[in-house]
């Protein structure tokens, strides 16, 4: 098989923006932002619901003295995880629709 026959995929299929391009994300960004958080506490919810003990309704909060340590523990690393996932979906996603509507990617 020869290199003609294989099609070249570059290393980053973004490129750089432009400083305006980064001003006009921000609303952008921040909309997907607030709409990304309640989504990911829904996710959340869905998910502690159906891997916590006993299958409760809500996750304890490091306040809640009649939860252990350990419970408070899983429970803030599965919401973290959940969060984290979320938000990476959501920017990267807002940033590639930011970049089909302007023909510039809103990063770097």
């Amino acid at each position: 098989m020869s290199d003609a026959t294989i099609d070249h995929v570059p290393d980053r299929t973004e490129e750089h923006g432009g400083k305006a391009a980064k001003i006009l994300y921000r609303p952008f960004g921040l909309i997907s932002s607030i709409i990304g958080g309640l989504v990911a506490g829904q996710v959340f919810k869905q998910v502690y619901k159906r891997v916590s003990p006993g299958h409760r309704k809500d996750a304890p909060t490091p306040l809640q003295s009649e939860y252990p340590l350990r419970e408070i523990l899983i429970a803030a690393l599965i919401q973290g995880a959940v969060f984290s996932g979320v938000k990476a979906l959501i920017d990267r996603g807002g940033a590639r629709a930011f970049q089909k509507w302007t023909g510039e990617w809103p990063g770097d």
